[in-house]
């Protein structure tokens, strides 16, 4: 199966955090406090791919205050931190919602995410991501985790569905 015919099935999309929605780098200040920098164009398609209808889930392996922040901002309601096995937190979340492998997509960019990637429907590695998980992705976008990888997933999987110029009509001049 193509990688548009893919997407065009998908109803869950799942994110890693640190190399995905971030560039990978890891801030602390003196006093231990964790700093991390999000794309607010990845934020923009994120709300616009809920807004189309598809549900959007993080799963990280760390745990970060950070995060439940970010995924505050942007309405992300299922969210899961320290895991070491995505693929069974993803199938439980897939379990709990009636969907199926077919209808994830897992965005991922090292080791830790190759089991859910290697069993979703649709597998997408931002371009930064390490070689062995490339190789494994269905998709590797243009652009590195956080710096658009995400937008141009969520973009590529609206665009699969028919659903980008909807998504994309509330901001455009209607001359």
């Amino acid at each position: 199966m193509d990688t548009k015919a893919r997407a065009a099935r998908i109803k869950l999309v799942a994110f890693d955090i640190d190399g995905v929605m971030t560039d990978g780098g890891l801030h602390y200040s003196d006093d231990g406090h964790e700093f991390k920098t999000f794309n607010v164009q990845d934020g923009l398609g994120i709300v616009l791919m809920k807004r189309a209808g598809i549900e959007v889930a993080i799963i990280t392996g760390r745990n970060s205050n950070v995060v439940n922040c970010r995924a505050k901002d942007l309405g992300i309601e299922h969210v899961f931190h320290g895991v070491g096995d995505k693929r069974t937190v993803a199938g439980k979340l897939l379990e709990q919602l009636g969907l199926n492998w077919s209808e994830l997509a897992f965005m991922g960019d090292d080791l830790i995410d190759l089991k859910a990637m290697a069993q979703c429907g649709l597998a997408i590695a931002p371009a930064n991501a390490r070689a062995i998980v490339k190789e494994r992705a269905h998709a590797v976008t243009e652009a590195a985790g956080g710096h658009g990888a995400v937008r141009e997933a969520v973009e590529f999987i609206l665009a699969a569905q028919g659903k980008l110029d909807a998504a994309f009509a509330p901001y455009l001049d209607p001359q």
